[in-house]
């Protein structure tokens, strides 16, 4: 929790936090939601963006901290915005059912289905986005744009999903679709469990053979 503490308050970009709170536009009824995971992959970009002009990884380096506890702050930092902003939609895709909003001609609604791919989303992005990063410890846009390949591709698969007759079902608020849809979710937790953690453990190994 300290080093968490730490990367909040030295290291996490103002614009970051803000787009933590962006879950809410679940509520905009002709939008696609799929952008929300973008702005969960954005925050750690920008973060990680200004902990390089900030020298960051230098400062980290000559606190009492190893490379290993320097890489878990920071992919700590990474799980705590993505995880809040899921977690902060919720109830405003609650409301969203409750109020009858119709449903999102854009792309696939705030259902179940749609938290699973956001978990997947997340988690592949990270897994590229860190191990990139860790290769140097400071080129992040090019990390960023390795990582954005394959969020992009899954963003439009994500959205297509709703236009497809035979996946009909995951863009569904009726309970028995609801039900249909939850071992999507559990797969995306699980899928980011295992991927962050394994992200973590990479980013490590190449953390540790940067000469700072």
């Amino acid at each position: 929790m300290t080093l968490l503490y730490k990367e909040m308050r030295l290291v996490a970009h103002p614009t970051s936090i803000v787009f933590a709170f962006l879950g809410c536009l679940v509520l905009v009824p002709s939008y696609p939601y799929s952008v929300i995971f973008m702005f969960g992959c954005l925050a750690p970009y920008i973060t990680f963006l200004n902990a390089r002009e900030t020298n960051d990884v230098w400062y980290t380096a000559v606190l009492p901290v190893t490379k290993r506890e320097s890489v878990l702050g920071k992919c700590l930092l990474v799980v705590f915005f993505q995880l809040f902003q899921l977690l902060f939609s919720i109830p405003f895709a609650l409301l969203r059912n409750a109020i009858n909003i119709a449903n999102n001609p854009v792309g696939l609604d705030a259902t179940v289905a749609w938290y699973g791919f956001g978990f997947v989303l997340y988690a592949i992005f990270d897994l590229v986005f860190l191990t990139t990063f860790y290769k140097s410890g400071y080129k992040v846009g090019k990390s960023f744009i390795f990582a954005a390949i394959p969020m992009v591709f899954l963003m439009i698969a994500i959205e297509a999903t709703a236009h497809i007759p035979m996946f009909i079902w995951m863009d569904s608020y009726q309970p028995e679709h609801l039900f249909m849809q939850f071992p999507i979710l559990i797969v995306g937790i699980v899928c980011y469990g295992v991927l962050v953690s394994l992200a973590y453990r990479i980013s490590v190994k190449h953390f540790e053979k940067v000469d700072l």
